[in-house]
């Protein structure tokens, strides 16, 4: 440890005098000491606690030209962007996540603490430390936001602090200038400050046009030391407003025990940590901001409340994106017939339609309904309304040893447990969020919704309130394994008593349309990269199976075209129809001849107990790459053609029957028992694929496979075999 920053990095007691030439970690001390090499692009870290208007401050400036990017040996992102400024080389931003202290042991701190200190660096990029940091401090919350910029100012590099809401902060101030609660705020720590609107695209420039220097206090590394360290240079700063620490906080507890513990630690989240109930702080708002949380973090009114905004959402997603659905859905069946227009017929025709351009399109065709959800949650908690979610659901969660935490990560898994379980790195205890990650895929995504359309269709039709109130069953199915799962894991297997959830409130404010959209974009992109390449490589694979080795005509369906041939020229429409029933016997034909046909006859006997004949069983198998193309699977097996949406298919399927010729394929009990399988079976590669490298091994993707697929199964025997004893054949 031989300089003076690494003595303040490894917590040392005492005080440190940090020069700015005492850190030569890239490009010798000219850098540290604020100026760089112009001529080259200029590396600046953006660091805050959470919910100072940070990433909406890289946003704008960068004017959503980023990428996200992975630390190497984590499991945590980061944006990286480049903004343009009267730099000659530009400056790239790196988008630290939030967090309230380097020191905390959450891999967040690890990664800003590494980050900054030159030993992580995002892939593809060198870990070097960066030529400065862009401080981002909430002026309604100073002495929480100095203890985290006492810890960067402590490191010795160049930094400039952006001063965001000093608008509501001088507005509690009595009226204070911005120009003062800057000023202030500058002479204290000895560094420039920049009051900006993270929104606003001139305001936020302003902060690249001071370069950053390294301060010259004296910061101490002890951390109550300093602790009060932010508490005098807020109490310093008087004139810039919500400098108070504890006296200015609410703090909103589930328990008793939890209030008496908060009120012998008041004070930034540090000190909260150790109770083992749920805090929730925030600056005094105003009345309105009170009234409003009364209602919606009360503990009846609450959960209503969430119920209720949470069916919004939902209506909103599924009613608002059926317009882009049929789009895409007729851009790619248009697609599909174009290639067999364009090129002659054959294998190669047969795999871009039948593979190729219908797998993407499998895909495709569910990406609006995940990015409408993303955009709705990226705007609930611009408003500020998920912290308050997340902490009513931190009661629900709780007994099943679950926290607020996880909320968000499930609520993404209805879209696709794809985010949602990349989502779980921000539970900050690894067991909650390993269990988390197993129990996430439980959620009912948009590729089982065609899988329950079909299942319902047929259970209940012409009853849409019934089968309304299947789906509903559906979802509260899903729900319900995953929080009994997820108790069973935490008793067991991940045994522990886990972390506390603190969380800080912010206020309540109308939320910013560019960061919906930048959220809802990366997100877009990552089920296109995660799940739309895999699913396209499993579908080909499909199409392989279904298509081979070919069967050749049959006897049958020979006869009938001849037939056709003879009657033409005096019934059109009776020739028409026996060629499509000879192409239909052709299509069977085959799907029973093909390699997918032998495997489904091959594991026929353990469905067997589950009312899945050979036809069935090829749905279920292929599934498990992917569920929503047991659908299409279903209707080639049966009816003999790939359009779900094909008239008449549907009547086809209900009334197919099996071998025998008398034996419904689609019974009662066997839809039963198909809807339970298909809620609660892991049929998802890509999101085994995910699960493998989020929860650190294959291990754990094994895990999840076995586990689902033995409660779907076990769950389907019994709701097949109830409804057998119950009459229903």
């Amino acid at each position: 440890m031989g300089t003076e920053t690494d003595k303040v990095a490894s917590g040392e007691s005492g005080v440190v005098r940090v020069e700015p030439a005492s850190t030569e970690r890239d490009g010798g001390s000219a850098a540290r000491a604020g100026a760089p090499d112009r001529s080259r692009v200029w590396r600046l870290a953006l660091v805050g606690n959470p919910n100072t208007g940070k990433t909406t401050l890289f946003n704008t400036l960068t004017g959503l030209r980023h990428r996200t990017s992975n630390f190497p040996g984590t499991t945590q992102e980061a944006r990286l962007g480049r903004a343009q400024c009267a730099h000659e080389g530009g400056v790239q931003l790196i988008d630290l996540p939030g967090v309230y202290s380097l020191s905390l042991a959450v891999s967040e701190s690890r990664v800003c603490r590494a980050a900054l200190l030159g030993e992580a660096a995002p892939a593809g990029e060198r870990a070097v430390a960066p030529d400065g940091v862009l401080l981002v401090v909430d002026a309604t919350n100073l002495s929480r936001n100095l203890t985290l910029a006492g810890e960067v100012l402590g490191l010795g590099l160049p930094t400039v602090v952006a001063l965001t809401m000093v608008d509501r902060a001088a507005k509690a101030g009595g009226g204070a200038s911005v120009a003062t609660l800057a000023a202030g705020l500058a002479a204290a720590l000895r560094c420039p400050v920049v009051a900006c609107d993270p929104r606003e695209i001139r305001s936020a420039g302003g902060v690249l046009g001071v370069g950053p220097a390294a301060t010259t206090l004296e910061i101490p590394n002890n951390r109550e030391a300093l602790e009060r360290w932010a508490a005098e240079v807020a109490a310093r700063t008087r004139e810039t407003p919500g400098s108070g620490s504890a006296p200015g906080s609410t703090v909103r507890e589930p328990s008793a025990r939890a209030a008496k513990t908060a009120s012998r630690r008041a004070g930034g989240p540090s000190r909260a940590a150790s109770p083992p109930d749920t805090l929730a702080f925030h600056e005094r708002h105003s009345p309105t901001t009170d009234r409003l949380d009364n209602v919606l973090m009360h503990p009846l009114a609450g959960p209503l409340a969430f119920a209720a905004v949470m069916a919004a959402v939902f209506w909103g997603v599924f009613s608002l994106a059926t317009v882009p659905m049929d789009w895409i859905d007729a851009g790619f069946a248009w697609l599909a017939g174009a290639v067999h227009g364009v090129l002659p017929s054959g294998p190669v025709a047969d795999l871009l339609s039948d593979g190729v351009v219908s797998g993407v399109g499998a895909t495709v065709i569910f990406l609006p309904q995940i990015c409408l959800l993303f955009f709705l949650i990226a705007l609930l908690e611009d408003t500020g309304y998920l912290a308050r979610a997340a902490f009513v659901a931190d009661r629900l969660l709780r007994p099943f040893g679950l926290r607020g935490h996880a909320f968000v990560p499930l609520l993404s898994s209805h879209a696709c447990a794809l985010p949602g379980i990349m989502a779980c790195r921000g539970i900050p205890d690894p067991k909650e969020r390993l269990a988390a990650i197993l129990v996430a895929p439980f959620m009912t995504c948009s590729a089982r919704l065609p899988v329950y359309v079909l299942l319902t269709g047929i259970l209940f039709p012409g009853d849409a309130l019934a089968a309304s109130l299947a789906f509903v069953g559906c979802y509260a199915l899903g729900i319900t394994a995953a929080l009994g799962s997820a108790l069973l894991a935490r008793r067991t297997l991940l045994k522990g008593t886990g972390r506390p959830m603190v969380m800080e409130l912010p206020a309540y404010k109308w939320p910013s349309l560019r960061t919906a959209l930048v959220t809802t974009w990366d997100r877009g992109l990552v089920f296109l990269k995660k799940a739309g390449t895999v699913i396209l490589a499993i579908s080909v694979v499909l199409w392989w199976l279904q298509a081979y080795p070919h069967a050749g005509a049959s006897p049958e369906a020979e006869a009938m075209r001849e037939q056709a041939a003879v009657v033409e020229v005096s019934d059109p429409e009776a020739a028409s129809a026996r060629l499509a029933e000879a192409d239909a016997i052709d299509a069977r034909r085959q799907q029973s001849g093909s390699f997918a046909g032998r495997i489904g006859r091959a594991v026929q006997p353990a469905f067997a107990p589950l009312g899945y004949d050979w036809r069935l069983c090829i749905g279920v198998v292929s599934s498990f790459a992917a569920r929503e193309v047991f659908v299409s699977t279903m209707t080639v097996v049966v009816s003999g053609t790939d359009d779900p949406d094909a008239e008449g298919v549907l009547d086809e399927l209900a009334g197919a029957t099996r071998d025998d010729g008398v034996t419904l394929i689609f019974t009662a009990a066997t839809s039963v028992s198909l809807l339970v399988f298909y809620v609660l079976a892991m049929q998802c590669l890509p999101t085994l694929a995910v699960t493998a490298r989020e929860a650190g091994g294959a291990k754990w993707a094994l895990l999840q496979l076995g586990w689902m697929s033995g409660v779907a199964y076990a769950a389907a025997l019994a709701a097949y075999q109830g409804m057998r004893a119950a009459g229903y054949a």
